[in-house]
């Protein structure tokens, strides 16, 4: 939890840099943009802190009320499932805020994508799913907070295209052919670049799928399931192999009384 609380701060500290940094050099729609994604950025560090300090608190209160006599040591190592549950999930958020600020820097600077910046956003509301029972209204503030980090994104990104609209009415007959020669290959690329993304995503959650089901015994519980299987198949040929004999067993005895034949 401390890792994740200097994470936090650390990447809180170097949002304001950046915004100090881009109301120096920027001026009109960039500066506004850069202003409104770099404060939604803010306010997402914050709910996260918040959020942190929620799970240490319900961390310290949960290893005082159930250990009992045993020590702070001997309680998290018989519960260590659920610790290393929350250990995890707190480093995934502390991560997520490292990851989504240097993606902040590269848009501020006009060398990153707008979607990477979402896609981080996304990702720091997604791990902050395990750490909910720690506070639910921080956890609502952390889902508002990353919505307007893509809401804002999403704003800035469509204020910038808007000033970085084409102009035409310059271009020759042959010029204009040639972009739109140009912008059709483009198109195919993108599709089939999306097309393998979208199939390497695939196989990336299967992946993911797999190895989190071997964490928490699913394949286990799988190979149980076939074993019982088996066994009702086995059970049913039994029962039916009984039955056939008892049926033999029964004709060869009505063969043995006076007018009844085998034929």
């Amino acid at each position: 939890m401390a890792a994740t609380s200097a994470a936090v701060e650390t990447a809180a500290a170097r949002i304001e840099e950046m915004l100090s940094k881009s109301r120096a050099v920027d001026t009109g729609v960039k500066m506004e943009v850069n202003e409104r994604i770099l404060a939604s950025c803010t306010e997402l560090m914050q709910a996260i802190t918040e959020l942190v300090l929620s799970s240490k608190h319900l961390q310290r209160d949960i290893v005082e009320g159930g250990r009992g006599a045993a020590s702070v040591k001997e309680f998290y190592a018989k519960n260590s499932r659920w610790t290393e549950g929350l250990i995890s999930a707190s480093k995934a958020v502390g991560c997520g805020a490292t990851v989504m600020v240097d993606a902040a820097d590269l848009v501020v600077r006009g060398q990153g994508k707008f979607e990477e910046l979402m896609v981080c956003s996304h990702e720091i509301a997604a791990s902050t799913a395990q750490l909910v029972a720690a506070s639910k209204q921080a956890s609502r503030w952390v889902t508002q907070a990353t919505a307007g980090v893509v809401a804002s994104t999403k704003s800035g990104k469509s204020q910038i295209e808007e000033t970085d609209t084409m102009d035409f009415s310059s271009m020759t007959l042959t010029q204009i052919k040639r972009q739109e020669m140009d912008s059709q290959v483009q198109v195919l690329q993108v599709e089939a670049l999306l097309q393998r993304e979208r199939e390497r995503l695939r196989e990336l959650r299967k992946k993911h799928y797999e190895l989190a089901g071997v964490a928490e015994g699913w394949e286990e519980e799988e190979e149980e399931e076939e074993e019982h299987d088996r066994s009702g198949v086995l059970l049913g040929v039994v029962i039916r192999y009984g039955t056939m004999l008892e049926q033999w067993d029964l004709h060869q005895d009505l063969t043995t009384l006076p007018g009844i034949s085998s034929d």
